[in-house]
């Protein structure tokens, strides 16, 4: 029997369905582009008000802004709705969330309540300033890295790891974001006091910074494909990631930011010992008689 053609209704209904889930991916972002927005308004709250339980809940937002904007792509690729619309406003609200709400509450969490260094005021100013100074250079890190990788077609790490193994080029934007998160969220929105520490953290703002500007290798988690690993494994293990994110949230996610960036940086580092050998090797080689 010749196979019957689908009517115009079924198609009409296709279509529309088909558009209903270019939406889908696009309300994730927009869940983001929400989370950020409500960072940035608690930070602001816990300044004008003393109520610095809002600086975690700052943190907390942005943490949810990053799983939202994880979702948002993977969503995207699995149901096949990849748009260049949805990339740019992916782009903008990692902006908004993982750079201005995470640079704000760096300022105001990690600065503002110092301690005079030895007493001396003028000295607790210019640790203010150079506190700005420092969160807006990693604003402005951050968004040269997403312009980075939108421009980039096929960007490769000054480092090359494994072959067939997806890497980001320079640490992204979302992970820069989760280490400040993760750092107010361990302290509980507690704000710094002590003047060192606050060094301390200017010192690893501007570090995760550089790391997000560098060309430096970075596990990417596109490369996890859950269709190719056994289901029931993969949801023991993220089952068992929930409940220690649920009952043990702050120090599980400050080892997990963390333990990312240092993995980039010790990858870098063994790259850097590694090559010498490399080169050695290489040259001799190069003198064997042929």
């Amino acid at each position: 029997m010749p196979q019957q053609l689908p009517s115009i209704q079924e198609i009409r209904r296709s279509k529309r369905v088909r558009k209903g889930m270019y939406i889908l991916p696009s309300l994730f972002t927009a869940g983001n582009i929400a989370a950020g927005y409500f960072a940035i308004a608690q930070t602001f709250q816990a300044s004008i008000t003393g109520d610095f339980s809002r600086f975690d809940w700052a943190a907390k937002a942005i943490g949810f802004a990053i799983f939202f904007d994880g979702l948002d792509g993977r969503i995207a690729r699995m149901t096949n709705t990849t748009s260049e619309f949805g990339k740019q406003l992916d782009s903008l609200a990692d902006v908004i969330t993982s750079g201005v709400a995470p640079a704000f509450l760096a300022y105001a969490w990690g600065v503002r309540y110092t301690s005079p260094p030895f007493g001396n005021a003028e000295w607790q100013a210019k640790l203010i300033q150079l506190g700005a100074i420092v969160t807006f250079l990693f604003l402005t890190a951050g968004a040269s890295r997403l312009a980075r990788f939108n421009i980039q077609i096929n960007p490769q790490p000054s480092n090359p790891g494994r072959p067939g193994r997806k890497y980001f080029v320079g640490m992204a934007i979302p992970a820069g974001a989760g280490v400040i998160a993760s750092v107010v969220h361990l302290a509980g929105g507690e704000p710094i006091e002590q003047w060192w520490l606050s060094v301390v953290w200017v010192l690893l703002v501007f570090a995760t910074g550089f790391l997000m500007v560098s060309t430096w290798r970075f596990y990417s988690p596109k490369d996890i494909d859950l269709k190719k690993q056994h289901p029931f494994t993969a949801f023991v293990l993220i089952a068992g990631l929930v409940a220690a994110i649920w009952f043990f949230s702050k120090p599980v996610l400050f080892f997990m930011a963390m333990t990312y960036m240092l993995y980039g940086v010790l990858s870098r580092l063994a790259y850097i010992l590694r090559r010498p050998s490399q080169a050695s090797g290489e040259q001799q080689l190069q003198e064997q008689p042929h």
